[in-house]
């Protein structure tokens, strides 16, 4: 999917919430545990129950390695049925020495035909450039994380007076233009949106961390609008696990409905 047919389905569903399909075996509702594969079972009815209102579907592959080779199949049967419209992105977080990120972006964007990866940008230019080789692909790279620890590696000032982070947008604009790469900054850190903003203007930036983790959406909307959105909100479990019980497609589809509206109010708002 390119940038227009993205910017495209953001305009028509008045949505840029991106739902993280990071599912739990030992969450799930427990009617759902005798059927022979319950992961996909709940991806299935959460996605049908919430598709009207988000633009992206983002697994955590980690959900589904741990559940061994059946695990990579329900991973698969997930992607395949997730609607074509919707823009995809594996939560993998890979990046290696050239050789092997070659055989990672063959995995995702040919084997399993993802739109987007998510890749860390710790290893440089060669790590990253072989997942640029694929046309209307994209490279979500890791720049600003929401955990605790991020401040450890991300926030430390380089010698230049910038912090790591920056150095690694300013570096990554010169592998890639902001049609084929976005930025992960977490939703609990809305304070460095705005810089991140300034420094990648046309970027779509992926921002985990609403419902759950805390981070305030209409702030984050603030900071980090341009004039094609330039935002792809995630929300995992405040939409999965919004109910516990038989009715929990329902309850995940009521928790999207009322982001996505709070979004259309803040694209009409904050679109410039």
């Amino acid at each position: 999917m390119n940038r227009a047919e993205l910017f495209e389905q953001i305009k028509k569903k008045n949505s840029y919430l991106c739902v993280g399909l990071d599912t739990d075996l030992t969450k799930l509702p427990a009617h759902l545990l005798s059927h022979p594969d319950p992961v996909f079972e709940f991806n299935k009815q959460i996605i049908d129950a919430t598709k009207d209102f988000c633009v992206a579907y983002k697994p955590n592959t980690a959900f589904y390695e741990a559940l061994g080779p059946a695990g990579w199949e329900t991973l698969q049967k997930t992607l395949n049925y997730i609607p074509k419209e919707c823009f995809t992105i594996a939560d993998a977080k890979r990046g290696d020495i050239g050789n092997t990120s070659s055989l990672y972006a063959r995995a995702f964007f040919e084997k399993m035909n993802f739109d987007a990866l998510t890749v860390a940008p710790y290893m440089g230019e060669d790590s990253v450039k072989p997942f640029l080789a694929f046309p209307h692909k994209w490279v979500v790279l890791l720049v600003h994380t929401s955990n605790p620890g991020s401040a450890d590696v991300q926030q430390l000032e380089t010698r230049g007076g910038r912090f790591v982070y920056e150095e690694v947008i300013f570096a990554s604009q010169r592998w890639a233009s902001a049609d084929q790469m976005m930025y992960v900054v977490g939703a609990t850190k809305a304070d460095k949106i705005s810089t991140i903003r300034s420094l990648a203007p046309d970027h779509f930036l992926l921002v985990p961390g609403i419902g759950a983790q805390g981070g305030d959406l209409e702030a984050v909307s603030k900071a980090g609008i341009n004039m094609q959105c330039g935002l792809l909100v995630n929300a995992s479990r405040s939409v999965l696990y919004a109910s516990a019980g038989a009715d929990f497609a329902q309850v995940a589809r009521s928790e999207a409905k009322r982001v996505q509206t709070e979004m259309s109010e803040y694209l009409n708002k904050f679109i410039r």
